[in-house]
């Protein structure tokens, strides 16, 4: 794709973009970015640390009077009249300041909804960075943005919308989809030399991985005994799971099992272990998402943060000559996967900001449906009363295990991020799936909108369908 070609049209033009969550890391590599694109002006950033976000413009090499600190909506109308970047406490003053585009980043779900809400119904199109949010409401925030004639979209450069383009990209050649995926964040980097694997910041030794290192004939045995080796680490993160529930719900790609393979695996090998299990590997149903930890020497290349699809392979000649060129085609020769090995955050988001303020079209995908709900299964005992907490720069939820479900199977289960920061109303047993009858969900932006917004019947144009029982405070 010629990408000059594709934007020729948007020369001249510039679209006025504000993001939230402004002081945050994918922010920072997005107002990087835009700091180089004359088409995208940066109008208004908000964070609850406006003077860290003026701070982080001067870091990134912005004229020293670019921010603007915003309490009012007069001081709003000020920056905007100055030519100065209003930068806000409260996401409220946005609606005080003309946007093309909202980038929401906050990472908080609630927050993210009614920022999301709030400026699709001011006729904003939005771009979701907030996997909480997207993975409870983004098909019902898809749904809102098509009634009010903007877009709603993932963001390019971060694992959803990258995985979402490359799915789409394989089926419009025509494709069939064994499974797609994700390596999780970070890779497992075994010291030929030491036995050591680290893992980010953590160490194992695991001098019998070495003796692992082929697959070997038995995949899913030899699979059990790479993870035994490495027990001490962390085999399964929690926004993995969001991730894919992201784009299982704008693929129509449903969950392989419910709380995924994880094989511990080189990248060569990905072709032998997402295909049927009557093949040699380890799914047992195809069409399917699922996650990987890519295993690697030091001297490697990196998976962190890349994406993948498991094809079927059509003519023995062509795919042999391609295995030829380095491909990664499976032994039997029957399944190819293609990837990408990256994802660069924000720097590569203006690409999507273009698609949907210039040209009106959605990046990621503009027909969401619920397709799968990432839940939650406590790890202790609840009380009721007790409120379930979520932090730390992954958003887990404490003592709480996610999984994600075809929506099927999902029926009266909270959404993970609908759950968290809510109040149990009642004692809670260990091992629980958390039903939303657990959950306060009172004032809920987020179940408001899982309740009140219509999907158009399958078949039917998108945006024929009203949403004529959203209450007046949303349309």
């Amino acid at each position: 794709m010629n990408h000059d070609i594709l934007f020729r049209d948007l020369a001249g033009k510039r679209f006025r973009v504000g993001v939230t969550g402004a002081k945050g890391s994918f922010s920072r590599t997005l107002l990087a970015q835009l700091h180089a694109i004359p088409m995208l002006e940066v109008a208004a950033l908000c964070d609850l640390d406006p003077a860290g976000v003026v701070t982080l413009l001067g870091a990134l090499g912005y004229p020293p009077d670019a921010g603007m600190l915003c309490e009012t909506a007069a001081d709003a109308e000020k920056a905007m009249e100055s030519g100065r970047i209003a930068v806000l406490r409260d996401s409220a003053l946005l609606a005080n300041i003309p946007l093309d585009i909202v980038v929401e980043a906050t990472g908080q779900p609630e927050a993210g909804a009614r920022i999301a809400v709030e400026a699709i119904r001011r006729g904003v199109h939005v771009a979701m960075v907030t996997k909480e949010t997207d993975s409870v409401v983004g098909p019902h925030l898809n749904q809102l943005a098509l009634q009010h004639g903007v877009v709603y979209t993932t963001a390019d450069g971060d694992q959803p919308a990258n995985l979402i383009g490359l799915v789409t990209w394989a089926r419009l050649l025509g494709f069939e989809i064994i499974a797609a995926g994700k390596s999780s964040e970070y890779d497992f980097v075994f010291d030929h030399a030491t036995g050591i694997v680290t893992c980010e910041s953590r160490q194992c030794e695991a001098a019998g991985l070495a003796d692992l290192w082929m697959l070997g004939e038995d995949v899913p045995a030899q699979l059990a005994r790479r993870s035994a080796v490495l027990a001490a680490l962390p085999q399964r993160t929690t926004p993995d799971y969001c991730e894919m529930n992201v784009v299982a719900n704008s693929t129509g790609l449903v969950p392989s099992r419910d709380d995924f393979h994880y094989p511990v695996c080189r990248i060569t090998e990905l072709a032998d272990i997402f295909i049927p299990r009557e093949d040699g590997g380890v799914l047992e149903r195809t069409g399917v998402v699922d996650v990987f930890n890519c295993l690697r020497r030091t001297e490697e290349v990196s998976f962190g943060g890349g994406v993948f699809v498991i094809v079927r392979c059509g003519d023995n000649v062509v795919w042999e000559l391609l295995r030829g060129k380095g491909h990664v085609v499976s032994r039997n020769g029957r399944y190819a996967a293609i990837f990408l090995p990256y994802h660069l955050m924000g720097l590569e988001t203006p690409v999507s900001l273009l698609s949907a303020a210039g040209h009106g079209r959605a990046s990621g995908s503009d027909t969401q449906r619920v397709h799968a709900v990432m839940v939650a299964r406590t790890d202790r005992d609840f009380r009721a009363g007790e409120r379930l907490e979520m932090g730390g720069h992954h958003h887990v939820m404490t003592d709480c295990t996610a999984l994600l479900l075809p929506a099927a199977e999902a029926k009266g289960l909270a959404p993970f991020y609908l759950a968290a920061h809510k109040t149990l109303l009642r004692d809670v047993p260990k091992g629980t799936l958390l039903r939303e009858d657990m959950v306060d969900l009172n004032g809920s932006l987020l179940q408001q909108l899982r309740r009140e917004i219509q999907f158009p019947a399958a078949g039917a144009p998108a945006t024929a369908q009203a949403a004529s029982s959203l209450s007046p405070a949303m349309d």
